[in-house]
């Protein structure tokens, strides 16, 4: 009995299906924004790549096997530029504020870093009230004393308020650029600064760098210390469709990872001896227990 020829056909066409290879589906991509802010993100010299942001880009990497993963170093501004233009583009470390949530989402806190202080050189003390502690709206309500910061740069909504109120002040300079923390130390170390905002790992990797460490300290800012909002930051994603999907992935991660000894010493290890006992109860305490 023959078969008809339409059905060889489509029997055939079975065949064919069956035994070709199933479509591989394509992996998304991601973009990692980073500044070169040592110890932060550490683009040149010995310690190249070994900043505590490029470790925790690292561990989310590794524990993203569905995306590709491109990294791309460059000032502040332009990382908001490609978050507004809806790019795939996240960053690991940036403080959650009103502004910010416009054009991204933003995951459960992915640091804890000690909270901003002002760096003075040693001889600037007595301008300063030879106080360890300060209010920063004090000191830039009285208008005698330059204070630099990075622009575009989040220490968190207590002082993004304050500087927002005197940022119109001639006794505010902010910076960009690339490597904006080493700028602003040489602007402070020549006299242009009276003192610099920043973090405090900050102070003690570019002192060190540049052989000045003996000759600076840090003042507290008194308003950051009523609570952690300050010491916490998040992953920080486009606002889209595509956003929210990483972002749950990446607290997939964090949740995971955040508990491990590689995760927390990536910043640890640019702690003085003095800080790391607090740090680790803040650690352990407030910050791992942050899930939103």
């Amino acid at each position: 009995m023959s078969v008809p020829i339409f059905l060889l056909g489509s029997a055939m066409f079975a065949l064919l299906l069956l035994s070709s290879p199933a479509p591989v589906s394509a992996k998304d991509s991601v973009t990692w924004m980073e500044a070169p802010m040592p110890p932060y993100f550490i683009k040149e010299g010995a310690n190249l790549n070994q900043g505590y942001g490029d470790e925790i880009t690292r561990i989310l990497q590794t524990h993203l096997p569905d995306y590709t993963h491109e990294q791309v170093s460059t000032n502040i501004t332009r990382h908001f530029y490609k978050f507004k233009q809806g790019e795939k583009v996240c960053s690991v470390g940036l403080y959650r504020t009103p502004e910010r949530e416009e054009f991204m989402y933003f995951s459960i806190p992915s640091f804890l870093t000690l909270p901003a202080v002002i760096i003075i050189k040693k001889e600037k003390f007595s301008s300063f009230g030879n106080r360890t502690s300060v209010s920063l709206d004090e000191i830039l309500r009285n208008h005698q004393l330059m204070i630099g910061l990075s622009k575009d740069r989040s220490f968190g909504t207590v002082l993004d308020a304050i500087l927002s109120q005197h940022r119109d002040h001639k006794n505010i300079v902010e910076t960009s650029g690339p490597e904006l923390s080493l700028n602003l130390f040489k602007m402070l170390m020549i006299g242009r600064l009276d003192g610099v905002i920043g973090l405090p790992e900050e102070q003690l990797y570019q002192a060190e760098q540049m052989g000045i460490r003996d000759q600076l300290m840090t003042v507290t800012i008194e308003e950051n210390q009523q609570g952690y909002e300050g010491w916490f930051s998040s992953v920080g994603c486009t606002k889209n469709e595509w956003g929210k999907k990483i972002i749950a992935d990446i607290n997939k991660v964090l949740l995971s990872q955040r508990p491990t000894e590689p995760y927390r010493a990536a910043y640890e290890r640019w702690l003085d001896p003095n800080s790391i006992e607090n740090y680790r109860t803040v650690y352990t305490e407030f910050f791992l227990k942050t899930t939103r």
